[in-house]
């Protein structure tokens, strides 16, 4: 899979540190069962054949986001380029938020990009919830060797006991009760004897730690909720903090990538890791976590609960609204899964945080389309023109290439008449300096036609021009003799008022006008855009069939798609991707 653009390698420092793994042989005795499981499992396995194994593990709690996809192709890309295997897996361990339509949408959009989880015979897409039993067994283990406890504090004796970054923190009264208790506690919060948030199992390591991720960690704490996948059986669910380098092991994940904020976690990672293998739970090599700077888009919102918001308080039309960040919305406006792995492959991988200009994501479609866009001619703000020395009722044939960049494209055929539409914009009947468009006097080229004057127009009672009139200089049809006879400094676009096709033409732009909309202690909605929508009726040359998807490069306007959900021949929808050139500069 390549860019259809050519561009320099970005800067990875995750690349130095696999091909240092791989020269050092750090996983090379490493064992795989085709499957996850845990030392007993592997130990019965053959030498992985993956040379790297990574991950991508999204909470099913929502549709994902350009945030994610610098994630997945992060994750699938390394895999792909070091011969290695990249699963899929979903952390459904919040079982109140989650459900089967965000793992679809996941599964469908993941596939979109490009990517597979495919390796060798083996397809690689996992659950959190698989392992439950696991789990639930390695904090048995824990709880005997002294490195668990069930703690009876409530959340906020919890909290308050947990100290300060300048403070320590205070042992739980319930930190050195035997293990028999704490085991048949637990025992007791698996089988719903305990209320919600009546018991947690902690793990035991250093309330008196500078790192306040290791004071005490929870483990398991009490929700009688329903799960998308495993029903009723379980009433207690890990944390994340707990599950996820567990399950990098079962899985035999040799680089567990996630975003700066773990990074404070990543002691705790390795603990609960070193102390599974030390019980003979996990199998060395153990994974290890990296972390990079996540992305950081201007213009945009990505947290999942302000999107959440957006949607259901109506400010969006839906998580795929094309204004938003997510990949579906991104999909719907037009954004081709290229323009998005470009646009990941120019961003490089860093430790540094930083702000992407939003024109970076723009571009990078205006650069994926550029070259296999086919070509096409709108009109979407009309005013008629009338070449009154052209014959009532006669038309001819104009050509153009449907797309310039690819020598085999084929051209393309619409009419020319006495009745036209151009864009209101093309005439000024008093335009300023240097403006070379339709004025009376003045002449420019139909772009595939023929050179006309102009004569002057017609207004309502309102001062409104209603129609422009010309005069065409019949020898100067594009492509005959005659053609560049006449020197014009201006070009403008037309389509046939007999001939075009209407559609309803969504014009849609930034959802936000502040750069940061989020940060600091904004509120995020004082800043959104009133003319992130503008919804028009325009004209498309005959011939344009808005098949849901279609795209195309609309001429002097952008790069437009033809609605995935609205759109039919019959009534076309089309979507403003985006424009020729940044207007936001």
């Amino acid at each position: 899979m390549t860019s259809t653009t050519s561009t320099p390698p970005a800067s990875n420092f995750l690349r130095t540190i696999i091909e240092q793994d791989l020269a050092n042989g750090t996983y090379s005795d490493k064992r795989w069962a085709g499957k996850p499981g845990p030392a007993s499992v592997q130990k019965q396995g053959a030498l992985d054949t993956a040379r790297i194994r990574t991950r991508f593990p999204p909470e099913p709690n929502g549709h994902l986001h350009i945030g994610h996809a610098k994630s997945i192709c992060l994750n699938f890309g390394l895999a792909r380029d070091y011969g290695g295997a990249c699963h899929l897996r979903f952390d459904d361990t919040n079982p109140e938020k989650e459900n089967d339509e965000y793992v679809n949408a996941i599964i469908d959009t993941v596939k979109w990009l490009g990517f597979s989880w495919e390796f060798q015979t083996e397809t690689n897409l996992y659950y959190a919830s698989d392992y439950f039993d696991y789990l639930y067994e390695f904090a048995q283990a824990l709880i005997r060797s002294g490195d668990a406890y069930v703690d009876e504090q409530t959340s906020e004796q919890v909290r308050a006991t947990r100290g300060t970054l300048k403070e320590k923190g205070v042992n739980s009264p319930w930190r050195d009760r035997p293990a028999e208790e704490s085991l048949a506690l637990l025992d007791e919060m698996r089988g719903g004897k305990h209320p919600d948030g009546s018991l947690i199992l902690r793990a035991k390591i250093d309330m008196g730690s500078p790192n306040m991720n290791l004071r005490d960690p929870a483990l398991y704490r009490i929700r009688h909720a329903e799960h998308h996948r495993t029903g009723s059986k379980w009433c207690i669910y890990p944390m994340y903090t707990w599950a996820h380098p567990v399950e990098d092991a079962l899985e035999g994940i040799t680089h567990s990538i996630c975003t700066l904020e773990f990074e404070d976690q990543r002691p705790f990672y390795d603990w609960i890791l070193e102390k599974l293998a030390a019980l003979g739970q996990l199998n060395h090599p153990l994974p290890h976590q990296y972390e990079f700077a996540r992305l950081n888009l201007s213009y945009v919102v990505t947290s999942k609960r302000k999107l959440l918001m957006l949607v259901q308080e109506g400010y969006v039309s839906g998580w795929d609204d094309p204004r938003l960040p997510t990949l579906v919305g991104l999909r719907r406006r037009g954004y081709t899964p290229e323009a998005i792995r470009l646009f990941c492959e120019r961003l490089g991988v860093s430790k540094s945080s930083s702000h992407i200009n939003h024109n970076m994501l723009e571009q990078a479609l205006r650069d994926d389309l550029d070259p296999k866009a086919d070509r096409r001619i709108a009109v979407l703000d009309p005013v008629k023109l009338v070449i009154t020395n052209y014959p009532e009722g006669q038309t001819e044939r104009c050509v153009a290439p449907s797309n310039p960049h690819n020598p085999d494209s084929t051209s393309r055929e619409f009419p020319f008449s006495r009745e036209l539409w151009i864009e209101r914009d093309d005439f000024l009947e008093n335009p300023p300096k240097k403006y070379f468009r339709l004025f009376p006097g003045n002449t420019v080229r139909l772009k595939y036609g023929y050179t006309v004057k102009c004569t002057g127009c017609l207004k309502d009672e309102n001062g409104r021009v209603t129609e422009v009139h010309a005069e065409y200089l019949a020898d100067t049809k594009s492509g005959s003799a005659g053609a560049n006879a006449v020197k014009v400094k201006g070009t403008i676009t037309w389509v046939s008022a007999a001939h075009a096709i209407r559609a309803e033409v969504r014009l849609y732009d930034r959802l936000f006008t502040d750069p940061h909309p989020d940060s600091g202690n904004k509120n995020f909605l004082d800043s959104l855009n009133p003319n992130s929508i503008q919804t028009v009726q325009g004209w498309l040359e005959p011939g344009t069939h808005a098949d849901p998807g279609s795209l195309w490069q609309f001429e002097r306007l952008g790069y437009f798609i033809a609605d995935t959900i609205d759109s039919t021949r019959e009534r076309p929808v089309i979507n403003r991707a985006v424009t020729l050139r940044d207007a936001w500069i």
